[in-house]
């Protein structure tokens, strides 16, 4: 029989004086929690473990942590009802999905009820560490009910959008594509700030992939939607 893991004091999720990235693991097989921290640490990373959805929610409750490494099957309450919890109370604290379950339609349900990326048991770590420090350069992004440009509306909890009122299907890309450009509607975005944000690449990312997915997205919601800010970027039309 396994060791009860003891509990973790709520000061635990207050933030480090040093500015140390903090990171809340919930997970409730000890042995791989264990190995998971102890990692992080090595990396520089603050960590506290959760090891239920109930104390999850009590430590990430002010809201201190960069990011949430969430399992989807806790005892007691599952990981998909801490995600929709959390997104209730409008924390928009990045929520990376760390699971066994890993078809399709689990991953679609994860993203839906607001988690921000999703990676599967087995995993690496290397990957793993490349994906969290990605959501801790994205950091927290309100998220709006529906956003709406002219004739298109993008929900981002039902990942849905529509022109005029009729369906269109986009692929992940582009919907965090047009996500990002209806986000910050009131500016151009830069060909830079796409790479980081949408595509979680430097500046040393390929500028030809943004130009070839506005191209995408052009042809699915119409060929005005997107408008090129000649030495600036992109832009939604509105």
């Amino acid at each position: 029989m396994r060791a009860a893991r003891a509990p973790v004091p709520l000061r635990a999720a207050r933030r480090t004086d040093d500015g140390a990235v903090r990171l809340l693991v919930v997970e409730d097989e000890q042995a791989l929690a264990d190995v998971v921290s102890a990692g992080l640490l090595r990396e520089g990373f603050a960590v506290d473990v959760a090891p239920d959805g109930h104390r999850a929610l009590e430590l990430a409750a002010d809201g201190s942590y960069d990011v949430i490494v969430l399992d989807l099957r806790l005892p007691g309450m599952s990981g998909y009802d801490v995600a929709r919890t959390l997104r209730a109370r409008k924390d928009w604290t990045p929520i990376l999905v760390l699971s066994a379950k890993d078809g399709e339609y689990d991953q679609a349900d994860a993203l839906d009820l607001g988690a921000d990326d999703f990676l599967a048991k087995p995993f690496s770590f290397v990957v793993l560490l490349a994906r969290l420090r990605a959501l801790v350069r994205r950091g927290r992004q309100p998220r709006p009910t529906v956003l709406v440009a002219g004739d298109i509306v993008l929900d981002p909890a039902a990942r849905d959008v529509t022109v005029a009122g009729e369906p269109v299907s986009l692929t992940r890309r582009e919907f965090r594509l047009l996500e990002y450009l209806m986000t910050h509607a009131d500016r151009a975005v830069s060909k830079t700030e796409l790479l980081e944000h949408v595509w979680d690449v430097g500046p040393d990312g390929d500028p030809n992939v943004v130009q070839v997915y506005v191209g995408y997205l052009r042809r699915k919601l119409g060929p005005d939607a997107i408008r090129t800010v000649r030495g600036t970027g992109f832009a939604v039309q509105t």
